[in-house]
């Protein structure tokens, strides 16, 4: 029985894991469109299907990695979507714009799952423990509950100015060149930088993630739902 909700434990942290970094890629390569550049749609990268985005490392071995470790919570990455700035039709406003997308999406994923869930945690009231439907909706709840994190994670994550993330690349088109160069550099060794904090500082960087997230989770969810997935998610 113990393992069986280990099980359950990381498929309620996992799908909507998949989801989040599908739709961050997605959008990535859905806003390069609309600004100019069509590499994404010609690789078949703008979709919600997480197997054209799926990363061995990041979007698998990584999530399994900070699971096993007791990690206080699960991230992962996908496959970077192509993008060619210099096809941008303005390049300062499209770097902007397609860096500013993947953060949005999960915006937007944040607050339907939000939604969904304030409005079935009130209707789970009416259920009582011994109701065919209280396990299904206690899982679907912990799922959307954890929806609401991962997407709050991500969004937060990403704007953090560390080359290869999001943040990064919006900072560098308001740098001078000289310093865009510099990140340009930087940017081929940040993702160690980036694993390596998520594996090995996991604790401190969820603490510093959590100062940022916790008034977005908070309205998403609010203090009772916030409540149930601390008592069913611990």
């Amino acid at each position: 029985m113990f393992q069986m909700i280990d099980i359950n434990k990381i498929i309620v942290m996992v799908a909507p894991l998949l989801l989040a970094v599908s739709a961050h890629e997605a959008a990535h390569g859905l806003a390069a469109y609309r600004m100019g550049d069509d590499t994404a749609a010609r690789a078949g990268r703008i979709t919600l299907n997480p197997i054209r985005h799926l990363d061995p490392f990041g979007s698998v071995l990584l999530p399994l990695l900070l699971a096993i470790s007791g990690a206080p919570f699960i991230i992962g990455y996908a496959k970077p979507v192509p993008v060619n700035f210099a096809r941008l039709t303005n390049w300062k406003k499209g770097t902007v714009v397609v860096s500013a997308a993947g953060i949005c999406a999960n915006l937007c994923l944040l607050a339907i799952s939000g939604i969904a869930f304030r409005i079935l945690f009130a209707m789970g009231r009416n259920i009582t423990a011994d109701s065919l439907w209280a396990f299904p909706l206690v899982e679907l709840l912990l799922l959307l509950g954890y929806s609401v994190i991962i997407n709050a994670i991500l969004a937060v994550f990403n704007m953090i100015p560390i080359p290869p993330l999001d943040g990064s690349k919006i900072i560098g088109v308001f740098l001078p060149p000289q310093f865009r160069k510099l990140f340009a550099y930087i940017e081929r060794f940040g993702i160690i930088l980036v694993i390596f904090l998520l594996i090995l500082k996991a604790d401190l960087l969820f603490k510093i993630i959590m100062f940022f997230i916790a008034p977005l989770i908070g309205i998403a969810l609010g203090g009772g739902g916030i409540d149930f997935i601390g008592r069913h998610m611990g």
